[in-house]
């Protein structure tokens, strides 16, 4: 993996291109593989107060997650220049939060510490966080497995061991055997002797050399089978030994977590607590943003009822500067008007005139309608007569014809 505690040589002196890039390439190097970057600006929290968060970068920059395979670990890696401000190890224990729409924040307990990003769009945000998950979950899987095969192992050689227990237990009787015939390799010299007492010298060599080598071959075997059994114990004796240690470390990484956890829960609860204030705080500023808003409405429509009654007034004043103009006219309206109402006075006497003048002429218009209606009946009468005298006129005419005729 990347050695990220210390400062690492700047990009020019190693000929590699600046930033992130170069510790990808180095990361690439030592088998670790970027399997998601996207850009974000990276926050801080403040260890003296654990409230304020305190920007890592003076811009965006590559945040990236790196997976180790030799180890089968998941990080966090973001370089700003030449320095590394953020190398968090991604545990199953961690939780992503969104606080906002584009902020998101995540605890490390072994950098003790608390890690924000601002990210340019939501998308971004809920892409980031759907690795985290993911990795996360990859994590957990990695951590079971580890687990499986430590306690897979350990139960073997734990199994193992109590065989090879079980086993030299079972030898110990041969021990026992060992020495019985060494005693009795001790004692076989002096019963062949008492026996070559009362017999001759062939029986004592025919009867004492092969007795007496094959016991030692035996005790040869037993001996060489104790020795290995006691180096078996004390190797399986280290073993167990190691186990413990194990065993004992990882309770304590254990007791560590439980502790970080802990630490962790106390700090979310306080801070829910200062979220929960703060959403207080926020209704209460909200409610009074909208109170400052209904005055602000008020007071644009008591402006808008103030123009209105000012331009009312501009109307009624040059209202009553006309009427004060028509008022100085009246004294000449008024002579007008006398004047008018004599010309009114003649045209009356002259209209009742007029009005007996047409009296006089529709009756005589009537006593002439009277005549023609006379004429005309005389005038019918005269017509009449004059038809008569103009039939015996012709009458006369084709009797004068007739005669002319008859001549």
């Amino acid at each position: 993996m990347c050695e990220v505690g210390t400062r690492p040589p700047l990009a020019a002196e190693r000929g590699e291109p600046p930033g992130g890039a170069a510790a990808a390439e180095r990361c690439r190097d030592m088998g670790e593989q970027p399997i998601f970057t996207t850009r974000a600006h990276v926050f801080q929290i403040d260890p003296s107060t654990k409230k304020n968060w305190v920007p890592a970068s003076k811009q965006a920059v590559t945040v990236s997650y790196f997976y180790d395979s030799t180890r089968n670990s998941y990080r966090i890696i973001s370089v700003d220049g030449a320095k590394v401000i953020i190398n968090s190890t991604i545990t199953p224990n961690m939780t992503f939060t969104k606080t906002s729409q584009k902020f998101g924040q995540w605890a490390d307990s072994r950098a003790n510490t608390v890690f924000g990003l601002g990210f340019p769009s939501e998308q971004q945000l809920t892409k980031f966080a759907e690795k985290f998950q993911e990795v996360k979950e990859a994590a957990k899987l990695a951590r079971d497995r580890s687990q499986e095969k430590i306690e897979t192992s350990s139960n073997h050689s734990q199994t193992s061991f109590a065989a090879k227990m079980k086993r030299e237990v079972q030898e110990t009787p041969s021990v026992g055997l060992c020495v019985v015939l060494q005693e009795s390799g001790r004692e076989t010299p002096s019963s062949t002797r008492a026996s070559s007492v009362n017999g001759t010298d062939d029986e004592k060599a025919s009867h004492s050399g092969p007795a007496e080598a094959h016991l030692k071959s035996e005790n040869d075997k037993l001996k060489f089978a104790l020795a290995q059994s006691s180096t078996n114990v004390k190797k399986w004796e280290t073993e167990l030994q190691s186990l413990r240690e194990s065993n004992a470390r990882l309770s304590t990484a254990l007791q560590e977590s439980a502790a970080s956890i802990e630490h962790w829960k106390k700090q979310f609860s306080a801070c829910k607590e200062e979220n929960d204030q703060l959403r207080g705080k926020i209704e209460e500023l909200e409610e009074q943003c909208n109170e400052v808003n209904k005055e602000k409405e008020r007071n644009a429509q008591l402006s808008r009822r103030l123009q209105e009654l000012e331009t009312e007034l501009q109307d009624k004043e040059l209202e009553l500067e006309e009427l004060r103009k028509q008022g100085e006219i009246i004294p000449e309206l008024m002579s007008e008007c006398e004047s008018v109402s004599e010309q009114l006075q003649a045209a009356e006497k002259k209209n009742k005139d007029l009005e007996e003048k047409v009296r006089t002429l529709r009756t005589e218009v009537e006593e002439n309608k009277h005549r023609q209606t006379n004429l005309k009946t005389e005038l019918k009468n005269f017509l009449d007569v004059l038809d008569g005298k103009i039939d015996e006129l012709h009458d006369f005419r084709q009797g004068l014809s007739k005669l002319g005729v008859d001549n």
